[in-house]
């Protein structure tokens, strides 16, 4: 809101624009979120060898250095974890597929849940040397957006990552998200300091974005081999 469009109160004071009717908003559900190149499902403890597996395609332990926990020691303390984390509702966690009917590559969760204010956090992303770089992964961000803003009508949608993980910045400035700052001495995790990064997207930029990535995902924006013929940031412009 810039200061020409603030509101303000009887005694002149600047406040916040009116959202008339808001409600809360629905939990998300438990539900599958089937595309064209991709398939998110709820997370189950059966997953645990098709995890592993995907999992073991990446050359080395890498891509744990920024996530709250470590590569799994075995199947069996991993299908342990997989069995809480399939219980929990926050975080709510899905399996990405590499095709809408192929093996599973990766995880996601919805996590922070707020109803009341309309607020949710996309993380626990991990995704294996089968989806990165991929029209599925680009697939699976945008299934969850639309589950989020179109579905449920949520408000703010959030990335908060390590303010180290240049990856993981840069993922969520090509999806959309706009930086918003670095929360200091923010989490201590694995025994050292994290400060993060915040993201977001709100309801009222949805609508541009979400025509850029279906813009994006069709499958004339890519030629025989699978190659991009126009980024996604460039279809926002």
């Amino acid at each position: 809101m810039t200061g020409s469009e603030q509101i303000k109160n009887n005694f002149n004071q600047p406040i916040g624009r009116p959202v008339p009717g808001w409600t809360a908003r629905p939990r998300p559900p438990r539900t599958a979120m089937p595309g064209r190149y991709t398939r998110l499902e709820p997370l189950e403890a059966g997953h645990t060898a098709d995890l592993l597996a995907a999992f073991a395609l990446s050359e080395d332990a890498r891509d744990w250095t920024y996530l709250p926990t470590e590569p799994p020691a075995d199947a069996a303390s991993y299908e342990a974890t997989l069995t809480r984390l399939a219980d929990s509702e926050d975080p709510l966690f899905h399996i990405i597929r590499d095709g809408a009917d192929g093996p599973v590559a990766g995880i996601a969760a919805f996590l922070r849940i707020d109803p009341a204010n309309g607020v949710i956090e996309v993380g626990h992303i991990n995704l294996s040397a089968r989806l990165k770089q991929t029209r599925a992964a680009t697939e699976a961000m945008y299934l969850m957006m639309r589950c989020v803003f179109d579905e449920l009508g949520y408000r703010r949608y959030e990335w908060k990552c390590d303010s180290l993980n240049a990856p993981s910045r840069r993922a969520a400035e090509r999806y959309g998200f706009r930086f918003e700052g670095i929360f200091r001495n923010a989490v201590v995790t694995k025994g050292r300091n994290r400060d993060t990064a915040w993201f977001s997207i709100t309801g009222e930029e949805w609508p541009r974005l979400r025509t850029a990535f279906e813009t994006w995902l069709a499958p004339t924006n890519f030629d025989a081999a699978g190659r991009q013929l126009v980024r996604l940031e460039d279809h926002r412009v």
